[in-house]
C-alpha cells in the first residue's frame, strides 16, 4: 500500500495548526479526528503586555527570552498598533537574543533582530542554566511568556540575581465546543484511536484535566496502545513527566512530526497467517493480502481479540468482554459474521461448536 497510514486513526489536539497537521495526515491516508485542547486568546489589548513594554522601554532588557514564534509576532504587532514597534526593536536589538526553538528563531528574526543563542533541547532548564552560567545577576531579563506564567522559570532567574519582565502576549483558553475534545478522551480511554499528536505542552496538560476521573484510564492507553506523537521535547514534558513513552523527531516541525508518526505506528501493528490469509492489524481495518479492509468497531474488537491469541479458542463470554456494554452473545456471533464479510476471507474464523471461535492459523 502507499499509503502508509491507511487504516489508523490520528487524534489532534492543535488548534491554530490543526488543518494543516490534518492534511499531512490524511494525505498518508490517516482517518483524522479533530480536537482543539486549547485555543489562543491574544492579548494585544491587554494592560499586562501594554505595560511590559513600557517596561522594556523604560528599562532596556540586558537578555530577550523568546519562547515563541507567534508570541514575538504577537507582540511586535502589538507595538506597532501602540507605535512603540520602532522604539521596541531599536530597545531589543542592543539585548542578548536567546530563542527557544526554531519557530521562535524564525520570529526574531524576521523583526531583524540577531539570535544569539539557542538551546539544542528547546528545555526550560537549558535556557536557566545557559543564562546562569553567563551570569544572571544585576542583569534584566525580557521574557515572552509561552500562553501562561512560567513560574519556575522566572523564580529560578530572581534566584540568580535577575530582574524579569514578564511579557504576556497570549493565554490558553479552553475551547470554545469542548464536545470534540470529549469524544476524543472516548476514543483514547477505548483505545479506538491508534495515535494522538501534541503541538504544545500546555494541550497535553489540558487534554488530561478534562478527561477528570478518567485521567488515569487515559494514561494507561497512552502508556500501552495509543501512540503518543509530540512535535518536540518540549511538548513532551508534560506526558514524560508522567511515564508515557513519547514519540518525538529531532526537528520540531509538523513534517517531521508525521514522518515519526509514519516510522512507528506501522511497527506496532500485529501479522498473523490465517485461513490461508496474511492479516496484518490497523487501527479500524486490516490488511488482507495487501488489501485494506475497513472494518466496524464490534468486528475490529472481535478480530483484536482473536489475534492476540492465534489458534486459541475464545469463548462467546470472553468475546462479549471486547464489545461495549449492554451487548449480548447474539451481538459476538452478529460481529462474527460482519467480520467474515467484511475481511472478504470466510475461513480466517473458524467456529469451534459449543466452544466459541478462533483464528485458523496456519
Amino acid at each position: 500500500m502507499r499509503e502508509e497510514l491507511a487504516g489508523f486513526t490520528i487524534g489532534v489536539t492543535a488548534d491554530r495548526r490543526r488543518d494543516e497537521l490534518a492534511a499531512l495526515l490524511q494525505r498518508r491516508g490517516a482517518r483524522v479526528v479533530l480536537a482543539p485542547a486549547l485555543r489562543i486568546v491574544p492579548l494585544a489589548d491587554d494592560t499586562d503586555l501594554r505595560e511590559a513594554t513600557r517596561a522594556c522601554l523604560d528599562h532596556p532588557p540586558d537578555v530577550l527570552l523568546a519562547n515563541t514564534g507567534i508570541g514575538m509576532r504577537g507582540w511586535l504587532e502589538a507595538a506597532e498598533g501602540w507605535g512603540l514597534a520602532g522604539p521596541l526593536r531599536d530597545v531589543l536589538s542592543r539585548s542578548y537574543v536567546v530563542a527557544r526553538g526554531p519557530k521562535a528563531t524564525g520570529a526574531v528574526r524576521a523583526a531583524g533582530l540577531r539570535v544569539h543563542w539557542s538551546p539544542a533541547s528547546e528545555s526550560c532548564d537549558e535556557v536557566i542554566d545557559h543564562l546562569v552560567r553567563r551570569g544572571a545577576a544585576g542583569r534584566v531579563i525580557a521574557m515572552q511568556l509561552h500562553g501562561g506564567r512560567q513560574p519556575e522559570c522566572t523564580e529560578a532567574l530572581e534566584a540568580a540575581g535577575a530582574g524579569v519582565i514578564e511579557v504576556p502576549v497570549y493565554r490558553w483558553a479552553p475551547p470554545v465546543d469542548p464536545a470534540p475534545l470529549h469524544r476524543l478522551i472516548d476514543l483514547v480511554a477505548g483505545r479506538m484511536v491508534d495515535a494522538v499528536t501534541f503541538t504544545s505542552a500546555p494541550a497535553a496538560e489540558a487534554l488530561l484535566r478534562a478527561a477528570g476521573d478518567r485521567t488515569e484510564t487515559v494514561l494507561a492507553a497512552l502508556r500501552g496502545d495509543v501512540l503518543a506523537g509530540c512535535v518536540g521535547t518540549v511538548t513532551a514534558e508534560p506526558l514524560v513527566r508522567l511515564g508515557v513513552p513519547v514519540s518525538a523527531p529531532s526537528r520540531a516541525r509538523l513534517g517531521a512530526l508525521v514522518r515519526t508518526i509514519v516510522d512507528e505506528l506501522p511497527r506496532r501493528t500485529v501479522t498473523v497467517a490465517a485461513g490461508g490469509h496474511l492479516l496484518t492489524l490497523r487501527g479500524h481495518a486490516a490488511v488482507v493480502d495487501g488489501q485494506l479492509r475497513p472494518l466496524a468497531p464490534a468486528p475490529m474488537a472481535v478480530l483484536r481479540a482473536l489475534a492476540a491469541s492465534p489458534g486459541t479458542v475464545l469463548s462467546r463470554t470472553a468475546l462479549l468482554r471486547t464489545l461495549p456494554r449492554g451487548a449480548d452473545e447474539h451481538a459476538v456471533e452478529m460481529a462474527v459474521a460482519r467480520l467474515r464479510v467484511g475481511l472478504h476471507a470466510p475461513r480466517v474464523v473458524q467456529t469451534v461448536v459449543k466452544r466459541g471461535y478462533r483464528l485458523r492459523v496456519d
